[in-house]
């Protein structure tokens, strides 16, 4: 069983900096992006960063220049580094893996995988 885990959340006052981070477990052979989404109380889903496994990168306009994304392949584990946050950055943090490649009942498969989301709170 394929699951992501997410850690780093939590409450932060306005100009404050955190690192998210979210390991994937289970039989992995590759992960093709991984990606941290976030939803804020009564607001739609929204993309805020992407990484490929070659190391290519996305932003959301919101977040360029205050986030950034990084991954260790090896560990199969995806980084969230979050400075100068703003209170509307408050959310749920979701981590998102695209093209995870691994073996359902001896088959190989390409799987998308949601993590459970962990709560960041920017508030003075």
């Amino acid at each position: 069983q394929v699951q992501l885990v997410e850690s780093g959340g939590g409450l932060v006052q306005p100009g404050g900096s955190l690192r998210l981070s979210c390991a994937a477990s289970g039989i992995i052979f590759s992960v093709n992006a991984m990606d941290w989404y976030r939803q804020a109380p009564g607001k739609e889903r929204e993309l805020v960063a992407s990484i490929t496994s070659g190391g290519r990168t996305n932003y959301a306009d919101s977040v360029k220049g205050r986030f950034t994304i990084s991954r260790d392949n090896a560990k199969n584990t995806v980084f969230l580094q979050m400075i100068s946050l703003k209170p509307e950055d408050t959310a749920t943090y979701y981590c998102h893996a695209d093209g995870l490649r691994t073996v359902v009942a001896g088959t190989f498969r390409y799987l998308e995988v949601w993590g459970q989301g962990t709560l960041v709170t920017v508030s003075s």
